[in-house]
């Protein structure tokens, strides 16, 4: 059998969770679980945080699914719905649709649903993505409250910079002068945010990426903020090659030795989820010390520096992310994020379960 495995710990989600609520206050925690728990399975992801006080889906599809499995806590659509046809699952399955575009509502006027359900009103404080202009929330906010399929009205936003030393100031404040009046619950921390701007946390907050594990920050390490990798992907090293000075590897040859050294190749490619731009240099773990990438990452294979492991051979562990090495710096490396390394993982990959 191919060696190549990822390792999902559902007591690293769930350890992580606590940590969201310990910086929630007393906000409520919506675990965000779209795209398939950012690759770690939707099915374990509920499992894992089912102390959340709800959940946060992309599609009705991924909300039903959530249902079937006993999930009785609310769900957010993040993008609401995408059709009049789907206004009746979200009475059925008790949804709280994300309401964005003035489509949204009405298709909600047009089909109100058999009984009235809770929306979020996302407005846009500056990310020019997905909401109403800020400047049209009271017409907005009472043209939705005039509808008899409503039940209840939670105002959001989402930040663009919260990641970053910008932070959110510049979005939140305008968010909260503008919606002060209205009385209503409110929603906009994200993962940055919520471990940020305490200011920023409302009724509702929204973590994601730091459930897995992962850090949105570039200045702070996930084990700095308390968080535990839930996925490791490990795979071996299947052969072994002797470079001469001068000689290359792999396609195109972009790597060329400097001397004579050992080259391992592992059984791990793009078409496992690992980034085919991840260029020489790119981290990983062979026997449980740092080592790199050497060359252009294959379909099925990349090649890795064994000059300083001459006990390293056929066999060897080799972890690309996870226990031992942040998916983090494995991004940096490579020039993405972490969020498209942990999405990416391929349905071809064997995934086990950990405590």
């Amino acid at each position: 059998m191919r060696p190549i495995k990822a390792r999902i710990s559902i007591g690293a989600m769930a350890h992580n969770l606590r940590v969201a609520r310990s910086h929630a206050g007393t906000a409520r925690v919506f675990a965000v679980v779209k795209a398939n728990a950012y690759g770690h399975g939707l099915s374990r992801a509920r499992r894992a945080l089912a102390a959340a006080d709800g959940f946060a889906v992309l599609t009705l599809e991924e909300a039903a699914n959530l249902r079937l499995m006993g999930v009785e806590q609310p769900i957010l659509l993040l993008e609401g719905v995408f059709g009049a046809d789907e206004i009746a699952a979200c009475a059925e399955l008790d949804l709280w649709p994300v309401l964005h575009h003035a489509v949204q509502l009405d298709w909600l006027q047009q089909q109100p649903p058999a009984r009235p359900i809770q929306v979020f009103l996302k407005f846009d404080s500056g990310m020019h993505r997905l909401g109403f202009p800020l400047a049209d929330h009271a017409a907005i906010i009472a043209q939705t409250k005039s509808l008899p399929g409503v039940a209840g009205i939670t105002l959001m936003t989402h930040f663009a910079q919260a990641d970053e030393a910008t932070g959110v100031d510049w979005q939140l404040q305008p968010f909260l002068r503008e919606m002060g009046d209205h009385g209503l619950p409110w929603s906009s921390a994200n993962s940055a945010a919520l471990l940020r701007y305490p200011d920023a946390r409302g009724e509702w907050v929204r973590p994601g990426l730091m459930l897995y594990g992962a850090s949105p920050f570039a200045d702070m390490t996930a084990a700095e903020l308390g968080l535990r990798p839930a996925m490791t992907l490990q795979s071996e090293i299947i052969s072994v090659q002797t470079l001469q000075t001068g000689e290359g590897v792999g396609y195109g040859q972009l790597f060329r030795a400097g001397r004579t050294m050992r080259v391992g190749v592992v059984a791990c490619g793009y078409a496992d989820g690992y980034p085919r731009h991840a260029l020489t240099g790119t981290l990983v773990l062979v026997n449980g010390r740092l080592s790199r990438t050497l060359g252009r990452v294959s379909m099925d294979m990349l090649c890795v520096d064994l000059s300083e492991f001459p006990d390293a051979g056929v066999g060897s562990p080799v972890v690309l992310w996870g226990e031992g090495l942040p998916v983090d710096e494995v991004a940096v490396a490579a020039g993405t994020s972490s969020y498209e390394l942990l999405c990416a993982l391929a349905a071809r990959v064997p995934v086990e379960e950990a405590d």
